[in-house]
Protein backbone atom coordinates (compact mmCIF):
# COMPACT_ATOMS: atom_id res chain seq x y z
CA UNK A 1 0.00 0.00 0.00
CA UNK A 2 1.39 3.38 -0.95
CA UNK A 3 0.47 6.91 -0.12
CA UNK A 4 -0.80 7.32 -3.69
CA UNK A 5 -3.37 4.48 -3.84
CA UNK A 6 -5.68 4.23 -0.84
CA UNK A 7 -7.37 0.90 -0.20
CA UNK A 8 -10.33 2.03 1.88
CA UNK A 9 -11.79 -1.44 2.67
CA UNK A 10 -8.35 -2.45 3.95
CA UNK A 11 -8.25 0.62 6.20
CA UNK A 12 -11.67 -0.23 7.62
CA UNK A 13 -10.72 -3.84 8.25
CA UNK A 14 -7.54 -2.90 10.12
CA UNK A 15 -8.58 0.26 11.92
CA UNK A 16 -11.87 -0.94 13.37
CA UNK A 17 -9.86 -3.12 15.72
CA UNK A 18 -7.38 -0.29 16.36
CA UNK A 19 -10.21 1.96 17.52
CA UNK A 20 -11.73 -0.80 19.64
CA UNK A 21 -8.39 -1.60 21.28
CA UNK A 22 -7.85 2.09 22.01
CA UNK A 23 -11.33 2.29 23.52
CA UNK A 24 -10.74 -0.73 25.73
CA UNK A 25 -7.55 0.85 27.07
CA UNK A 26 -9.35 4.15 27.66
CA UNK A 27 -12.14 2.43 29.59
CA UNK A 28 -9.62 0.50 31.72
CA UNK A 29 -8.12 3.81 32.81
CA UNK A 30 -11.55 5.46 33.11
CA UNK A 31 -12.41 2.92 35.83
CA UNK A 32 -9.38 3.97 37.90
CA UNK A 33 -8.48 6.98 40.01
CA UNK A 34 -6.22 8.43 37.32
CA UNK A 35 -4.03 11.53 37.49
CA UNK A 36 -4.77 14.61 35.38
CA UNK A 37 -1.94 16.74 34.03
CA UNK A 38 -2.19 19.98 32.09
CA UNK A 39 -0.45 21.01 28.89
CA UNK A 40 0.91 24.46 28.10
CA UNK A 41 -2.49 25.53 26.72
CA UNK A 42 -4.10 24.49 30.04
CA UNK A 43 -5.96 21.58 28.42
CA UNK A 44 -6.04 18.34 30.43
CA UNK A 45 -4.17 15.19 29.49
CA UNK A 46 -4.31 11.76 31.12
CA UNK A 47 -2.67 8.36 30.81
CA UNK A 48 -5.65 7.36 28.64
CA UNK A 49 -4.80 10.00 25.99
CA UNK A 50 -1.23 8.79 25.85
CA UNK A 51 -1.96 5.06 25.88
CA UNK A 52 -4.61 5.29 23.16
CA UNK A 53 -2.35 7.39 20.96
CA UNK A 54 0.44 4.80 21.21
CA UNK A 55 -1.93 2.09 19.98
CA UNK A 56 -3.14 4.17 17.05
CA UNK A 57 0.34 5.32 16.02
CA UNK A 58 1.62 1.74 16.17
CA UNK A 59 -1.04 0.51 13.77
CA UNK A 60 -0.99 3.45 11.37
CA UNK A 61 2.79 3.18 11.04
CA UNK A 62 2.39 -0.52 10.33
CA UNK A 63 -0.32 -0.34 7.64
CA UNK A 64 0.56 3.01 6.00
CA UNK A 65 4.25 3.58 6.78
CA UNK A 66 4.65 6.30 4.13
CA UNK A 67 1.73 8.49 5.28
CA UNK A 68 2.70 11.08 7.92
CA UNK A 69 0.65 11.33 11.11
CA UNK A 70 -0.39 14.46 12.98
CA UNK A 71 -1.44 13.26 16.44
CA UNK A 72 -2.53 15.50 19.29
CA UNK A 73 -0.17 14.38 22.04
CA UNK A 74 2.79 14.07 19.67
CA UNK A 75 2.04 17.56 18.37
CA UNK A 76 1.82 18.91 21.93
CA UNK A 77 5.31 17.49 22.51
CA UNK A 78 6.59 19.28 19.39
CA UNK A 79 6.70 16.18 17.18
CA UNK A 80 5.01 17.48 14.03
CA UNK A 81 6.12 15.91 10.74
CA UNK A 82 6.01 17.70 7.44
CA UNK A 83 2.87 16.76 5.55
CA UNK A 84 2.01 16.85 1.87
CA UNK A 85 -1.29 16.05 0.18
CA UNK A 86 -2.09 12.95 2.26
CA UNK A 87 -1.80 12.63 6.04
CA UNK A 88 -3.48 11.18 9.10
CA UNK A 89 -5.09 13.22 11.87
CA UNK A 90 -5.39 11.51 15.25
CA UNK A 91 -7.11 12.63 18.43
CA UNK A 92 -6.83 9.58 20.68
CA UNK A 93 -9.22 10.95 23.30
CA UNK A 94 -11.36 13.87 22.21
CA UNK A 95 -13.40 15.24 25.09
CA UNK A 96 -10.80 14.76 27.82
CA UNK A 97 -12.70 17.25 29.99
CA UNK A 98 -15.74 14.94 29.85
CA UNK A 99 -13.50 11.95 30.56
CA UNK A 100 -12.01 13.65 33.62
CA UNK A 101 -15.50 14.50 34.92
CA UNK A 102 -16.50 10.83 34.46
CA UNK A 103 -18.92 11.80 31.71
CA UNK A 104 -19.53 9.65 28.64
CA UNK A 105 -19.08 12.02 25.69
CA UNK A 106 -15.49 11.25 24.72
CA UNK A 107 -14.24 9.67 21.52
CA UNK A 108 -11.36 8.05 19.69
CA UNK A 109 -10.76 9.85 16.38
CA UNK A 110 -8.78 8.73 13.33
CA UNK A 111 -9.06 10.62 10.02
CA UNK A 112 -7.34 10.47 6.65
CA UNK A 113 -6.92 13.80 4.87
CA UNK A 114 -6.43 13.92 1.10
CA UNK A 115 -5.91 17.22 -0.68
CA UNK A 116 -7.40 19.17 2.21
CA UNK A 117 -10.51 16.96 2.53
CA UNK A 118 -11.23 14.16 5.06
CA UNK A 119 -11.94 11.00 3.04
CA UNK A 120 -11.91 8.29 5.73
CA UNK A 121 -12.67 8.54 9.42
CA UNK A 122 -13.53 6.63 12.57
CA UNK A 123 -15.22 8.13 15.62
CA UNK A 124 -15.62 5.66 18.47
CA UNK A 125 -17.38 6.54 21.72
CA UNK A 126 -16.37 3.67 24.04
CA UNK A 127 -18.50 4.74 27.02
CA UNK A 128 -21.57 4.94 24.77
CA UNK A 129 -20.82 1.75 22.80
CA UNK A 130 -21.20 3.54 19.45
CA UNK A 131 -18.85 3.62 16.48
CA UNK A 132 -19.29 5.87 13.45
CA UNK A 133 -17.24 5.33 10.30
CA UNK A 134 -16.72 7.08 6.97
CA UNK A 135 -15.63 4.03 4.98
CA UNK A 136 -14.78 6.36 2.10
CA UNK A 137 -15.89 9.81 0.98
CA UNK A 138 -19.49 8.73 0.26
CA UNK A 139 -20.25 5.75 2.56
CA UNK A 140 -20.97 6.25 6.26
CA UNK A 141 -22.03 3.55 8.72
CA UNK A 142 -22.53 3.07 12.42
CA UNK A 143 -22.08 0.02 14.61
CA UNK A 144 -22.99 -0.94 18.14
CA UNK A 145 -20.25 -2.18 20.46
CA UNK A 146 -20.50 -4.35 23.57
CA UNK A 147 -17.67 -5.18 25.94
CA UNK A 148 -15.23 -3.55 23.53
CA UNK A 149 -16.30 -5.80 20.63
CA UNK A 150 -18.43 -5.14 17.56
CA UNK A 151 -22.08 -6.16 17.97
CA UNK A 152 -24.25 -6.95 14.96
CA UNK A 153 -24.09 -5.45 11.48
CA UNK A 154 -23.06 -2.10 10.07
CA UNK A 155 -26.01 0.24 9.54
CA UNK A 156 -25.97 3.08 7.01
CA UNK A 157 -25.74 6.65 8.24
CA UNK A 158 -27.57 9.48 6.51
CA UNK A 159 -28.50 13.02 7.43
CA UNK A 160 -32.23 13.65 7.70
CA UNK A 161 -34.60 16.11 6.11
CA UNK A 162 -35.32 18.94 8.52
CA UNK A 163 -38.41 17.97 10.56
CA UNK A 164 -41.54 20.05 10.05
CA UNK A 165 -41.74 20.70 13.79
CA UNK A 166 -38.38 22.47 13.84
CA UNK A 167 -34.62 22.31 13.82
CA UNK A 168 -32.58 20.44 16.41
CA UNK A 169 -29.10 21.81 16.96
CA UNK A 170 -26.24 20.16 18.78
CA UNK A 171 -23.87 22.31 20.79
CA UNK A 172 -20.84 21.83 22.98
CA UNK A 173 -21.23 20.96 26.65
CA UNK A 174 -17.99 22.75 27.49
CA UNK A 175 -17.72 25.57 24.95
CA UNK A 176 -21.03 27.40 24.48
CA UNK A 177 -20.74 31.12 23.65
CA UNK A 178 -22.91 34.11 22.82
CA UNK A 179 -22.17 33.88 19.07
CA UNK A 180 -23.42 30.29 18.98
CA UNK A 181 -26.57 31.22 20.88
CA UNK A 182 -27.23 34.13 18.51
CA UNK A 183 -26.81 31.88 15.45
CA UNK A 184 -29.21 29.30 16.87
CA UNK A 185 -31.77 31.97 17.74
CA UNK A 186 -31.58 33.37 14.20
CA UNK A 187 -32.26 29.90 12.77
CA UNK A 188 -35.29 29.49 15.01
CA UNK A 189 -33.93 26.33 16.55
CA UNK A 190 -36.58 24.54 18.60
CA UNK A 191 -34.36 22.05 20.44
CA UNK A 192 -30.71 22.05 21.53
CA UNK A 193 -28.92 18.81 22.34
CA UNK A 194 -25.80 19.12 24.47
CA UNK A 195 -22.92 16.85 23.50
CA UNK A 196 -19.17 16.75 23.92
CA UNK A 197 -16.31 15.85 21.61
CA UNK A 198 -16.71 14.89 17.94
CA UNK A 199 -20.00 13.19 18.78
CA UNK A 200 -21.64 16.42 17.68
CA UNK A 201 -20.77 15.75 14.03
CA UNK A 202 -21.98 12.17 14.36
CA UNK A 203 -25.38 13.10 15.81
CA UNK A 204 -26.00 15.22 12.72
CA UNK A 205 -24.70 12.41 10.48
CA UNK A 206 -27.05 9.93 12.19
CA UNK A 207 -30.11 12.12 11.71
CA UNK A 208 -30.44 12.74 15.44
CA UNK A 209 -29.83 16.48 15.02
CA UNK A 210 -29.73 18.93 12.12
CA UNK A 211 -26.87 21.37 12.61
CA UNK A 212 -23.79 22.01 14.75
CA UNK A 213 -22.31 25.52 14.64
CA UNK A 214 -18.90 26.14 16.20
CA UNK A 215 -17.68 29.67 16.89
CA UNK A 216 -14.78 28.74 19.12
CA UNK A 217 -11.25 27.38 18.79
CA UNK A 218 -10.58 23.80 17.69
CA UNK A 219 -7.69 21.93 16.16
CA UNK A 220 -7.83 19.85 13.00
CA UNK A 221 -7.47 16.58 14.93
CA UNK A 222 -10.63 17.55 16.87
CA UNK A 223 -12.71 17.70 13.69
CA UNK A 224 -11.21 15.54 10.93
CA UNK A 225 -12.87 12.21 11.75
CA UNK A 226 -16.28 13.69 12.56
CA UNK A 227 -16.12 15.82 9.42
CA UNK A 228 -15.38 12.68 7.35
CA UNK A 229 -18.39 10.88 8.85
CA UNK A 230 -20.75 13.82 8.27
CA UNK A 231 -19.57 14.33 4.68
CA UNK A 232 -20.02 10.65 3.88
CA UNK A 233 -23.53 10.73 5.41
CA UNK A 234 -24.58 13.48 3.01
CA UNK A 235 -23.90 16.50 5.20
CA UNK A 236 -21.28 19.21 5.00
CA UNK A 237 -18.83 21.25 7.03
CA UNK A 238 -18.18 24.76 5.78
CA UNK A 239 -16.77 28.02 6.94
CA UNK A 240 -19.53 30.33 8.23
CA UNK A 241 -19.62 32.08 4.82
CA UNK A 242 -20.36 28.78 3.09
CA UNK A 243 -16.92 28.24 1.57
CA UNK A 244 -15.24 24.80 1.93
CA UNK A 245 -13.66 23.96 5.27
CA UNK A 246 -10.19 22.67 4.42
CA UNK A 247 -7.35 20.97 6.24
CA UNK A 248 -3.57 21.47 6.42
CA UNK A 249 -3.97 24.99 7.83
CA UNK A 250 -1.12 26.80 9.62
CA UNK A 251 -0.44 25.06 12.96
CA UNK A 252 -3.41 22.78 12.13
CA UNK A 253 -5.66 25.34 13.83
CA UNK A 254 -9.29 25.63 12.75
CA UNK A 255 -11.40 28.69 12.27
CA UNK A 256 -15.15 28.79 12.92
CA UNK A 257 -17.37 26.33 11.05
CA UNK A 258 -20.92 25.10 10.50
CA UNK A 259 -21.50 21.32 10.45
CA UNK A 260 -24.83 20.87 8.72
CA UNK A 261 -27.28 18.26 7.57
CA UNK A 262 -29.90 19.87 5.33
CA UNK A 263 -30.65 23.16 7.08
CA UNK A 264 -30.99 26.21 4.84
CA UNK A 265 -29.41 29.27 6.43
Amino acid sequence: MTDQVINYPFLSQKLYETALESGRKIMEIFALDFDVNYKDDKSPVTAADEAAEKIILRDLRDITPHIPIIAEEQASAGNIPDVADIFWLVDPLDGTKEFVKKGTDFTVNIALIENGVPTFGIVYAPALNRMFVAKDATTAVQMDVQDGRMLGEERPLSVRDVPKDGITAVASKSHRDAQTDAFLEKLGVTDIVGAGSSLKFCLVAAGEADIYPRFGPTMEWDTGAGHAVLNAAGGSVTNPDGTPFRYKKPDFRNGFFIANGKVQY
